[in-house]
Formats: structure tokens, sequence, C-alpha cells
């Protein structure tokens, strides 16, 4: 068994991966005209059955999101018992209100990360219990997941890794650079486009509602880190060290500061049993805090001594 394989696929399809790849919805008798996207989502919403799936429209690929129940907090329970723990507001749950205020957060983070420059789903046609968006694919060629990405190289070695997980942490700067944030910066939530240009999805909830832009952005970094961290500490850590502190060499001093303070202060958790009967959270999160325990708290070798 290759240690740097992941859950892969079964990890993909989790709570909040069915919003990466839905099935696609069967074909419906009626046909708006290939542009009126107002009118498409006003007659599909109603016979959607999953809360997202994606459709054709003409020669469109469209993704339909309709409004359903509160999600729990971030789908981490671990990670939500070492935000408590370790009084680390920056890596806790953020409320995702689901139903109309899901939605209505999801376009108004679509729109704001479009203004600033950033590769997002277009917003086609909302209404206040469903929202209508582009696919981030082109003239048939489709997207790919960043976390699929990173478990085809993982299978390759550890410099193919190492090159994936640098274009993460090169999309995420991207975002800050524009005085911007991420949702939930994890790997699925990044995909490639067709032009090689890594955009972004998944944003029913907003951790600004709750944080200022440095505990957001610090957020980002480690939610991409979390997704990550098991495959990075079975490959190449030294290595993902070093391109880490690249990435944050050109972030600001605040966001630095809150990441060296969670470092600090999950420092207990590289503790957590490594055995799988704990689960896949506590190995993460237990990942998490030995990576960034050996890149922001490995004390100095101390001073040899000499004699007399």
């Amino acid at each position: 068994m290759n240690p740097l394989r992941r859950g892969g696929s079964a990890r993909l399809q989790g709570a909040k991966g069915a919003a990466s790849a839905p099935a696609p919805l069967d074909a419906q008798p009626f046909a708006p005209a290939p542009g009126d996207y107002a009118e498409f989502l006003r007659l599909t919403l109603p016979k959607q059955q999953k809360n997202v799936a994606s459709h054709r429209l003409g020669s469109e690929r469209v993704w339909l999101k309709k409004a359903g129940p509160r999600h729990g907090k971030w789908g981490y329970r671990v990670m939500a018992a070492v935000a408590r723990m370790a009084r680390l507001d920056i890596i806790k749950p953020v409320p995702n209100p689901g139903g109309e205020a899901a939605i209505a957060t999801e376009a108004r983070r679509l729109r704001q990360l479009a203004a600033a420059g950033l590769r997002v789903p277009a917003v086609l046609a909302q209404q206040p219990d469903g929202l209508l968006i582009s696919d981030l694919g082109e003239s048939g060629r489709t997207t790919v997941v960043l976390q699929e990405r990173l478990d085809q190289a993982a299978a390759a070695g550890p410099a193919a890794l190492l090159a994936v997980w640098r274009e993460g942490l090169a999309a995420i700067a991207q975002v800050h650079v524009r005085g911007q944030h991420l949702s939930q910066a994890f790997d699925r939530n990044l995909v490639q486009c067709p032009d090689g240009v890594i955009g972004y999805i998944d944003f029913e909830d907003d951790p600004a509602e709750v944080m200022t832009l440095a505990e957001c952005q610090a957020r980002d970094w480690l939610s991409y880190l979390h997704s990550t961290a098991m495959m990075l500490e079975a490959a190449a850590p030294e290595a993902a060290g070093q391109h880490w502190h690249a990435a944050l060499a050109e972030v600001s001093e605040d966001v630095r500061q809150r990441i060296a303070e969670a470092a600090r202060r999950m420092k207990w958790a590289q503790k957590l049993p490594a055995s799988r009967r704990w689960g896949r959270d506590t190995q993460r999160v237990r990942a998490v805090a030995r990576l960034l325990g050996r890149w922001h708290c490995s004390a100095p070798p101390p001073p040899s001594s000499s004699g007399g």
C-alpha cells in the first residue's frame, strides 16, 4: 500500500465534496432558450431533488444549487474540538446558515471574488431559494479538482506531489494579494481550469462574518494544510516546509503571527494517536500539528560547549 495515497474518491464524495462533482440531473421535458438563465432556474429548481446538480442548457454546462438545510459545523468534529481546547478561533467552524441565507452568501461571495479578478463560477441567475452558476470548464473541456491531482501526483513520487501542492499555495496567495479570502480552502475546493488557471468553489459560508481579514487568510492557509498534511508528512515534510515558508514570506506579518500562534497552541496535538481506528480526522489534525511544529516550533540546536 502506497503511504502517499489517501482515501481518494471516498473522501471526495464526503458531505461537502458532493458540491464538487454531483451526478447530473436527467434530461427535462422543457427546453428554455439558451441563455435564458432566470427561466431555466425557475423551471428546474422545483424538479431538482439534490441540493447541487449539473445541467445542460444549450451547449453550456451549468450548476444549480438549491437552498438546503443548515449544514453541520465545518464537518470536522475533531478540528472543532482542537479549536476549543487550543483556544484557536481561526480554526473553529464557521456557522453555515443553510437555506436562503447560504444561497445569498454564495452569490455575494462569488460576485465579490469575480470583481477582484479571481476565477470563480459566474452567477447566471438567482432567486431566494436557488442559484444558477456557470461551470469553470470550457468548450467541452472539464476542470480537475486539485484533490484528485494531488492523489495522482502522490503516486508518482514526492517531487510530483510537491509541484502540484505548490500550485495550491500559489492559488491561495493570489486570493490574498487581492485583499480577499476563501471560505473553505481545502484541496477539494480548488479546481484547475482547462487553461491551467486554478479556480475556487464552495462559498456557502463567510468567515469574515465572525473574523478579521487576517484571521480569514490565516484560516485559508491552515485549511489547505489540513486537507493535505497527511500526504505531505508521508512524502517530503522538509521540502514542503521550505515551500510553505516561501509562500508565507509574501503575506502580512499579522497573518504570519496567527499561523505561528496556531503552531504553538497545537503542539499538544502532535501526541494524538496515529492509529486509523481513531478516524481520519484525528490523523489529519495530528499531521497538521506535527508539520506546524516542525516548520514553526523547532528549537535551534543547543550551542556546543567547549572545555576550559
